[in-house]
């Protein structure tokens, strides 16, 4: 399994997440596209919005919506702790923050209109 940080030059689909008051306030939810489980966070201590994978790879579960946000290090890192085994990942580049197995994929996210969009990489 690759992880990747996908960046606004990659998007070639802008995927409608739903509207902004679908998403708990400094919390996460999650959104099927097709067969990928998607996180999305609404972080608004610090007014901004990440998207990354759901899947945790530590124990390959679905939960990472459900994390706990926050910031990390000196230059407060924006992150998520899984739910269940508490390792970290930058919601901005989805390293993992514990120095320790897999990172996970990123994806730009947009708002417009009271809309959340969520940028993904599609083959053609």
């Amino acid at each position: 399994m690759t992880f990747e940080h996908n960046t606004l030059d990659q998007v070639t689909t802008w995927v409608k997440a739903g509207h902004v008051s679908d998403f708990p306030e400094d919390g996460g939810s999650s959104i099927l596209y097709k067969d990928q489980q998607i996180a999305v966070f609404n972080f608004t201590t610090i007014n901004k919005w990440f998207a990354t994978q759901n899947l945790c790879p530590h124990k390959k579960q679905m939960i990472l919506a459900r994390g706990i946000i926050g910031t990390q290090g000196e230059e407060q890192t924006p992150k998520v702790a899984c739910p269940y085994h508490k390792k970290t990942f930058s919601l901005e580049t989805g390293e993992n923050l514990n120095g320790c197995e897999d990172s996970i994929t990123t994806f730009p996210i947009k708002i417009e209109d009271d809309t959340v969009f969520v940028g993904l990489v599609e083959e053609k």
